[in-house]
């Protein structure tokens, strides 16, 4: 049989594994607008008929070499999307696929969910974009350059704002329609103080006991339970003389120890969407006919008690010079940022002289947001961030200041 042929039958498999479509007419087609395009960790358990089909039941070193030369020569979004075919196609098909694709650090590709909170790259970073909605108030993270016609192929996360009383809220989930903690797409947060110098980011562990996949996520039951703990703080430099200068923050990530970033170091690499703990990501309490607050503030974990890495790695915004002739701040974008804007930063480690550090890994840009044009952002990051990490980052600077600036 052809390889032309094989892929043939391989895309008809495909089709009659289909989601099938919602009630109101809408297409069979599975890329929806607002869904990410990465492929969920767990599936909808396939028909025997499928898991015993012809595919099924090819060798292991065959079907080992035919998914990795589909791995190797698909590298971009949408186009990468026939890896997900491959892991879709049975059980044997998604455990050597996973087997296959390699971490961002690894590879510098985004496949799975998972990937996303994974450290990226360490030799380039990863190049993104943000569209913001002001109507909305909703934050879209897409795969790419620059922005193009079909965004929905690249959708990596979304963010919506939500203001409370004592501060801000942006809601991270893999979708772009629904923020509710209790869903399965849920996958953190960052949170602001009253004056919008100071953030928490935090990070949620999911009960994957479901096997619904993410494009089923609101059939998830509501009362699934969702904990988040605390990874990481932000904090910007007051100005309370209002002195000329772009703002000046500091990131203090706790889930990465600064020995990451030394010599044979390494950071924490998780390989799967892991259950939160029975004693302390109980569902919570609610009276009869009532179903449980959806604040995801409830049920929250210090970072120390989740693990114990040492010492936190911190970065601190990159000084910009000032231009003469321009009569504005400056930083070197290498391209990926044209219109001045206070929000535009960049991000190097912040060590302490005596820790074995080079200066060049000191003076490489870990994170980088700018503004292109109006609501769209660039951010590239690279390891040991993680795209979730990095977007949390850069939507603190989206928040109003008033003593920062």
């Amino acid at each position: 049989m052809s390889f032309k042929s094989f892929f043939r039958e391989l895309w008809e498999i495909k089709d009659r594994l289909a989601i099938k479509p919602k009630r109101g007419g809408e297409g069979r087609n599975w890329r929806s607008r607002t869904r990410s395009h990465i492929a969920p960790d767990e599936v909808l358990p396939q028909p025997e008929a499928v898991q015993q089909g012809q595919w099924a039941n090819l060798p292991p070193e065959l079907l080992l070499d035919i998914i990795r030369r589909v791995e190797e020569s698909e590298t971009s979004w949408p186009a990468r999307t026939a890896v997900l075919f491959c892991a879709s196609v049975c059980k044997s098909w998604r455990n050597i696929t996973k087997e296959v694709v390699k971490t961002p650090e690894q590879c510098g590709r985004l496949t799975f969910p998972i990937s996303l909170k994974q450290p990226g790259p360490r030799d380039s970073p990863i190049q993104c974009y943000v569209r913001r909605h002001r109507a909305t108030s909703t934050y879209r993270l897409y795969s790419g350059l620059v922005p193009s016609e079909n965004e929905s192929d690249k959708l990596l996360l979304a963010a919506k704002r939500v203001r409370r009383a004592t501060g801000t809220d942006f809601v991270i989930s893999l979708v772009a329609d629904d923020f509710s903690w209790i869903r399965s797409t849920y996958v953190g947060k960052l949170r602001s103080n009253f004056f919008g110098t100071k953030f928490t980011m935090y990070d949620t562990q999911q009960n994957n006991q479901s096997t619904r996949p993410i494009h089923a996520n609101k059939q998830v039951s509501p009362r699934m339970s969702a904990c988040n703990y605390t990874i990481g703080a932000i904090s910007y430099e007051l100005n309370v003389l209002r002195t000329r200068g772009p703002r000046r923050m500091h990131c203090a990530i706790h889930s990465i120890p600064v020995s990451c970033i030394q010599q044979g170091g390494n950071a924490p690499t998780p390989t799967s969407f892991t259950a939160c703990v029975d004693n302390q990501c109980s569902p919570l309490p609610a009276s009869k006919g009532k179903e449980p607050e959806t604040d995801a503030s409830s049920t929250c974990i210090e970072g120390a008690q989740v693990q114990d890495l040492g010492e936190s790695l911190v970065l601190k915004n990159k000084a910009p010079r000032w231009h003469e002739q321009l009569r504005c701040w400056c930083l070197n974008f290498r391209g990926r940022v044209t219109v001045a804007s206070v929000k535009n930063f960049q991000l190097v480690v912040d060590v302490d002289p005596a820790l074995n550090v080079s200066v060049e890994e000191q003076e490489k840009i870990i994170l980088q947001f700018g503004k292109i044009g109006k609501d769209i952002f660039t951010m590239d990051y690279r390891y040991p961030l993680s795209a979730f990490q990095a977007f949390a980052i850069c939507l603190s600077s989206f928040d109003t200041k008033p003593a920062c600036e």
